[in-house]
């Protein structure tokens, strides 16, 4: 069972920047790694994709050129930062992993391991 855990929420001012921790101790091998966020009376969505092997990295149009995804494969870490936020980007982030490319690089069943959760929380 491949568990993931995030790190690295918290409150922060719009304008601000935060920078979440995603540890995957056993990462999907030939897959890659994706955040995702669920904020309250909407459906969760995708955020951001990076494969474990290359550079191709993929982003929701709502955070593109603000959030940065990142990963660090020696230590079986994925980073998501976060800047010029809004408060628009309040959420709980999720990190996930998951090794179909078959399906859409934004579709929540494209992942099969997903971690608790952590909360972002943008004052105005």
């Amino acid at each position: 069972q491949v568990q993931l855990v995030e790190s690295g929420g918290g409150l922060v001012q719009a304008g601000g920047s935060l920078r979440l921790s995603c540890a995957a101790p056993r990462r999907t091998f030939g897959g890659y790694a994706g955040w995702f966020r669920h904020a309250p009376g909407l459906e969760r969505e995708f955020v951001a994709r990076i494969p474990w092997s290359g550079d191709s990295t993929l982003y929701a149009d709502s955070v593109k050129g603000r959030f940065t995804i990142s990963r660090d494969n020696a230590k079986n870490m994925v980073y998501l930062q976060m800047s010029s936020l809004k408060p628009e980007d309040t959420a709980v982030y999720y990190c996930a992993s998951g090794s179909n490319w078959r399906r859409a690089y934004y579709a929540i069943v494209a992942y099969d391991y997903w971690g608790q959760g952590t909360q972002v929380t943008v004052s105005s």
